[in-house]
């Protein structure tokens, strides 16, 4: 795989009721964050910190312009109960580019009204499967 830049990726996320809405229209940028946990297991014996890796984890940020439009970013958002499928596909929807899926839960949706007149939006994802987030390919 060649180094990529993110235009043209393709963001879509789950409603309230469970349909894949695209939102890449209202996405001016978001932050991906696979963390993975660690365990503390140093003994009195050793004189350095020992480690084993622990539970995996995934957040997401998407912001950007306020859309108040049917079945846009708001009213994708703007009811925060159930699981939501988040959908990335970097580069766009094309074949054999990389997409990550997992099943989030909206942590947190503001919008704020800047002194130039703009509204712009954001909103947390956090991973609620428990599921090792993966990625794989556009089909």
């Amino acid at each position: 795989m060649a180094i990529q830049t993110g235009i043209g990726d393709y963001l879509a996320l789950d409603d309230s009721g469970g349909n894949a809405r695209d939102i890449t229209d209202d996405v001016t940028n978001y932050d991906v964050a696979i963390a993975q946990n660690t365990l503390d297991i140093t003994t009195i014996g050793k004189s350095a910190i020992a480690k084993l890796i622990a539970l995996n984890d995934l957040t997401v940020t998407i912001s950007g312009a306020f859309d108040a439009a049917a079945n846009k970013q708001h009213a994708v958002m703007g009811t925060r109960s159930g699981t939501r499928t988040f959908d990335l596909r970097i580069g766009g929807n094309t074949s054999s580019n990389p997409r990550l899926q997992a099943e989030m839960l909206i942590t947190d949706y503001s919008f704020s009204r800047g002194t130039d007149g703009s509204l712009t939006y954001s909103c947390g994802l956090a991973l609620q499967s428990g599921t090792t987030p993966t990625f794989d390919t556009v089909p």
